[in-house]
């Protein structure tokens, strides 16, 4: 592949913190943690409707918190960023992606898997309804859309539905045909997670869907790269944590695949055998994530770019291809008072703080060479409290 891999982005840079402050770092971390369990294991608060009580509803904050703390650390060091009225929502959005995402470790055929996310098709439609059934992240999830509701927002159905709808198609690990199915992946899964949690602030924008759009498929591209080593060598089921070191032990009953895009494999000449026997030494295989790598950079950089003309009044650059679905076709009765497009990314800006972990984690990668197994790549990175802080400040992602 006659393309350097010295860089995947050439736009400026943020600044580093200094390395010497780990301890200032993990403070700031622990104080988060802190506030966040003070906030939503503590207080007390109307039950949903479905005579959920006080008590019920506590437990299902607490859960879906302890979920983000173990799952999916990045989105509980985010948490506080969320507008408070918005917070369950994102708690629970968060939790619902991981009950999803984990699925198919938690069964052993895609048969039982399929029928646990018909189960998370009625629990939408019943939490939706104000009725959930007694389950953690449903309750919560109901609690939320009345909290939507009250502020003069809905929840759109269909994007539930598309989520479970996207995990069920890839319950069985089948190949991604071209790196446009992967954009096509994360668009139906984390951008459309973005576009649910936009909902709850709630806003109804076509600008900020825009920019979602691409932090998504930014996240969910890295997503899939993330994921590539442990579902290359699966070990025992029910090990979905994106907390704990790569294992290196191989679950003799499980079938391995390599998850990267086949037109991208072929063009780096990587044979799915080869990164069985030889891991992270197969041949082309870091020329590969890397191209991948530098699609989810792209859409960071774009992201970047519209802020920056938005916010100098210009237009976003390019138009939103995904505009004219029906869920982005907002009329101005839903939009409620009138806001511009520098306003509308301001009000949204804690939303699309996943840009800024997802950066972090490709430019460790990069700086293990597009090692896609390095062991260092499965830990949180400890700078992302300090990283989330400054970009919070400066409103640059």
């Amino acid at each position: 592949m006659n393309t350097s891999r010295t860089a995947i982005n050439a736009a400026p840079r943020v600044a580093r913190p200094l390395r010497n402050q780990p301890a200032l770092v993990q403070d700031l971390n622990r104080q988060v943690c802190r506030q966040c369990v003070r906030k939503y294991a503590t207080d007390v608060d109307q039950p949903a409707s479905g005579a959920v009580s006080h008590e019920e509803l506590a437990r299902a904050r607490r859960y879906c918190l302890d979920m983000l703390r173990k799952s999916d650390t990045p989105s509980s060091l985010l948490l506080p960023y969320i507008p408070t009225q918005a917070r369950d929502a994102y708690i629970a959005l968060r939790a619902f992606n991981i009950e999803l995402a984990r699925t198919a470790d938690t069964t052993s055929t895609p048969t039982i898997g399929a029928m646990r996310l018909q189960f998370h098709r009625d629990a939408v439609t019943k939490a939706l309804a104000g009725q959930p059934p007694k389950q953690p992240i449903a309750v919560l999830l109901a609690k939320a859309a009345g909290d939507i509701s009250d502020n003069g927002g809905k929840w759109s159905k269909s994007w539930f539905l598309r989520l479970v709808d996207t995990r069920e198609k890839y319950l069985s690990n089948p190949p991604y045909p071209s790196i446009s199915a992967v954009e096509s992946y994360a668009e139906n899964t984390y951008s459309t997670l973005m576009y649910l949690t936009l909902q709850s602030l709630p806003m109804a924008s076509l600008t900020a869907d825009h920019v979602a759009s691409h932090i998504g498929k930014a996240t969910g591209i890295a997503a899939v790269l993330r994921g590539l080593p442990l579902l290359a060598f699966p070990g025992p089921a029910n090990k979905h944590s994106n907390q704990g070191q790569f294992a290196g032990d191989v679950g003799a009953s499980r079938q391995g695949a390599v998850m990267l895009p086949l037109d991208v494999m072929a063009e780096a000449g990587v044979r799915e055998e080869d990164v069985f026997r030889n891991g992270a030494d197969a041949h082309g295989l870091r020329d590969a994530v890397f191209t991948v790598a530098t699609r989810a950079n792209d859409h960071l950089i774009t992201a970047r770019q519209m802020l920056t003309n938005i916010r100098k009044g210009e237009d976003a650059g390019h138009e939103f291809e995904h505009q004219d679905e029906e869920e982005h076709m907002y009329s101005p009765s839903k939009s409620g008072k009138p806001e511009t497009q520098a306003q509308e990314i301001e009000r949204a800006f804690g939303v699309f703080m996943p840009a800024v972990a997802t950066q972090l984690w490709l430019d460790r990668l990069q700086k293990a060479d597009f090692d896609i197994f390095n062991p260092k790549l499965r830990v949180t990175d400890w700078r992302l409290p300090f990283r989330a802080f400054w970009a919070w400040n400066r409103r640059k992602l």
